[in-house]
């Protein structure tokens, strides 16, 4: 899995629409890869995929991602993406800065939430945590929890409620069909995209012990 511009974001209003198409051109060219954008010009992200890069959209390998860390900034970049064509669409709620309050997950295909690190890393609270949680559970969207954060982010380790999640999704085109998610088939942890193949999106969560 490859993530696009991990230090910085491919739409930024200052990057030429050329190179946008010039980034995008060498992953539609190289399918056996996943690749991760994200980004925060969600305004830009909805422009593109529905015009210059609309051929581009349904590539099951390539996931459209908007970073969701309040409901100020967040939930408008969400709104963005729900109105982009895309085959993969992911949020990554992180920093989690608040609680979201209910939030709409259609056609959502994975969450990943995470707390600030770092120097003068802003706290988060188990139950915006949770929230977010139960809302991917309702919707079946799989869930990532990626990390407490603070500035000791390995010893805050990553578990909630005593438990891990690492819930994914996977392309159906990038593996055989024997291997795929199948609505009886429980335990995985990942799931196909329901648009590809009618899965069930299993919460797969270790105990630690």
């Amino acid at each position: 899995m490859v993530f696009v511009n991990s230090m910085s974001d491919l739409f930024q209003e200052d990057i030429p629409s050329d190179y946008v198409r010039a980034v995008v051109d060498v992953m539609a060219a190289s399918p056996w890869h996943i690749y991760q954008v994200l980004t925060k010009r969600s305004a830009r992200l909805r422009e593109m995929l529905s015009g210059e890069l609309r051929e581009f959209a349904n590539g099951e390998h390539i996931w459209w991602g908007v970073s969701v860390e309040n409901r100020k900034y967040g939930l408008p970049r969400l709104e963005d993406l729900q109105k982009a064509p895309a085959a993969v669409r992911f949020l990554s709620v992180e920093p989690l800065l608040e609680d979201l309050g209910r939030i709409s997950l259609d056609g959502i295909h994975w969450v990943i939430v995470g707390g600030e690190s770092g120097h003068g890393a802003r706290g988060m609270e188990a139950a915006w945590v949770t929230s977010v949680l139960r809302q991917c559970q309702e919707a079946r969207v799989p869930f990532f929890f990626k990390q407490w954060g603070g500035v000791r982010k390995k010893q805050a380790g990553r578990s909630l409620d005593g438990k891990t999640y690492d819930d994914s999704v996977i392309c159906a085109s990038t593996v055989p069909e024997s291997s795929r998610t199948r609505s009886d088939n429980q335990g995985t942890g990942r799931a196909t995209l329901p648009h590809l193949d009618q899965a069930r999106h299993s919460s797969h969560n270790r105990v630690q012990g």
